[in-house]
């Protein structure tokens, strides 16, 4: 039988091998905000300029709706009837066979409802959304997102 002075002492870690000193963890984590900073810009002007893709293929979608609605009745629904007379049917009108959207009339990608006039100043039709920021006019993602 061995006796305990015997036994191996169990090997000692140096207080440096035992975890990250105070000037490594900020050393990383300037590196996380220096990338942070150029990312995050490029990141988010990404979803705006996605936004604006996505309104323009609604109105794109909204444009065919509209089109196969005029095929079916002969004339496009009515300022007053509005975007609503591609689902529902409005009272009076004949030969239509819709509903022409599957889903719905959506709304913009900012939460609001697409304008529609007709006849348009445009052409028989006027589909647009005011942007991002929901007012007439603007630049950028402001911008009027239009079907002229």
């Amino acid at each position: 039988m061995s006796h305990p002075e015997n036994l191996p002492v169990p090997r000692r870690r140096a207080w440096r091998e035992l975890g990250f000193t105070l000037l490594e963890l900020l050393v990383v984590i300037a590196i996380i905000g220096l990338l942070a900073g150029y990312v995050g810009p490029k990141y988010f002007g990404q979803i705006g300029k996605a936004e604006v893709k996505e309104a323009r293929a609604q109105i794109d979608a909204l444009e065919k709706a509209l089109d196969a609605y005029r095929l079916d009745t002969g004339h496009y629904p009515t300022t007053q009837q509005g975007l609503s007379a591609l689902v529902t049917q409005p009272s009076g009108t004949t030969g239509w066979t819709g509903p022409y959207l599957k889903k719905g009339v959506p709304m913009d990608p900012w939460g609001r409802p697409y304008q529609y006039k007709s006849p348009g100043d445009h052409g028989d039709y006027d589909v647009w959304s005011y942007g991002k920021d929901g007012a007439p006019g603007g630049a950028g993602e402001n911008a009027d997102i239009t079907n002229w």
